[in-house]
């Protein structure tokens, strides 16, 4: 028994649910993980959160809280150790969208219409308070993940992100830097899940929200749309995207250049965060991944405004092959 699972024990018992079968539910990228707890007819989700590891249980009740109050459902805490990093949730249930559309592809539309109305509900709402607000120098810096481990686990050599990182802000400042909503970042299928009980926007059940910030309203119908983990079909992309700016009254002239530079932001970051979690973390199932969003970033890149940035990308990112994703995968965990 490791002291963490002990401290957990303690946790649960003074919680009440210390007779509680238990198992390991999900575990992410981050170091934190979930367990299901059954106690008779009841069950519930322990969160651990170590401390210090940049996910502080705290703020992921704060933004609860403000979920819910936006008639949103996010897991009500039934208990809380905020000193040890453990929360004590509501069951939300086994409905997750990514398994439910892989049962059952026909849903996919259905699915993420409810998903893009959530989306819409909460940006039309008063942000929480004490969000980051980050600059578009910010956010390019966040990109430069893409040359400082993607393009390093495969050639080897550290370039200047300099220009890249230039042109990365400059497609920012000019086509997504405008009014800030908030964010949930990372706003996709396995982070949400089907509450068919429930009524309108509240049968979406939300997870994985504690780093929402204030950033751009594409963004997170970006996170949505081009999952990493999934292919999300091109006429369900593409309707949602008619629906979000139906809704929201945005016009398609500003609003696609934005959608395709949050969209080559996220994709550059996310093949350096999975290169990293590979070679630094130790984690090898993210380069299977890498492919599709290698795929995403191209489609983003293709927009005549990015033009410039996609010229960048050109010289410096080498396409991730057969033979450079098994290189990235030897590296795995050597760079503790």
């Amino acid at each position: 028994m490791t002291e963490r699972y002990a401290l957990s024990q303690i946790f649960l018992a003074n919680a009440g649910w210390g007779e509680a079968d238990r198992w390991l539910l999900a575990g992410d990228a981050s170091d934190r993980s979930y367990d299901r707890l059954a106690l008779g007819d009841k069950t519930a989700v322990l969160m651990d959160a170590p401390p210090g590891k940049g996910d502080d249980p705290e703020i992921f009740l704060d933004i609860a809280r403000h979920l819910t109050a936006l008639g949103l459902s996010a897991p009500r805490c039934l208990a809380q150790d905020l000193t040890n990093g453990f929360l004590l949730l509501e069951d939300l249930g086994d409905g997750i969208y990514a398994r439910l559309i892989e049962a059952n592809p026909a849903l996919e539309n259905s699915l993420y219409t409810a998903a893009t109305a959530v989306l819409v509900r909460l940006q039309a709402a008063a942000p929480a308070q004490d969000l980051p607000n980050l600059t578009a120098q910010d956010w390019a810096e966040a990109a430069c993940f893409a040359v400082d481990w993607y393009r390093y686990a495969i050639t080897g050599d550290h370039a200047d992100p300099s220009d890249f990182r230039a042109a990365m802000a400059d497609a920012l400042l000019r086509h997504a830097d405008g009014p800030r909503v908030m964010i949930l970042r990372d706003y996709h299928a396995e982070n949400l899940l089907w509450l068919p009980e429930r009524h309108g926007i509240a049968r979406v059940g939300l997870l994985d929200f504690q780093l929402a910030q204030l950033g751009q309203p594409g963004y997170d119908l970006v996170s949505l749309l081009q999952d990493a983990r999934r292919d999300v079909s091109r006429e369900t992309e593409l309707a949602m995207i008619q629906q979000f700016l139906s809704l929201t009254g945005a016009t398609d002239a500003r609003f696609r250049p934005a959608y395709a530079a949050l969209g080559a932001q996220r994709a550059l970051r996310i093949l350096g965060v999975f290169a990293r979690l590979c070679l630094h973390g130790g984690k090898p199932a993210y380069v299977a991944l890498i492919p599709r969003v290698w795929r995403q970033l191209q489609r983003n890149l293709a927009a005549p405004e990015l033009a410039k940035l996609r010229h960048i990308c050109q010289s410096l990112l080498p396409e991730p092959t057969p033979e450079a994703l098994a290189k990235i995968g030897a590296q795995c965990g050597h760079f503790r």
